[in-house]
């Protein structure tokens, strides 16, 4: 996974930000309509992020709490072993 750290340019974090929006999405199961309707956000501007990466700061707080994620969101993923980084390079 690319951290945000890794990042050089804020295109660039603006796109693992909605990767991992999109990917908590999926490990929850939610259609962009449910997390829409969950998070309080339009579908279009959660589109747009999932898409074109853009969204506002609000928005994106409340898609990391309806997901639960937003301690995680901007952090670095920690790994217990070895394994955990290669497997997912």
């Amino acid at each position: 996974m690319i951290t945000l750290l890794d990042q050089e340019t804020p295109d660039d974090i603006a796109e693992v930000l909605a990767q991992r929006v999109r990917m908590r999405r999926k490990e929850q199961k939610l259609t962009q309509a449910q997390l829409s309707r969950k998070a309080g956000v339009s579908l279009g501007s959660l589109k747009r992020f999932e898409h074109d990466h853009q969204i506002s700061l609000q928005s994106l707080i409340k898609l990391s709490i309806a997901l639960g994620c937003e301690s995680e969101l901007f952090s670095k993923k920690g790994y217990s072993s070895i394994q955990e980084v290669l497997d997912e390079r």
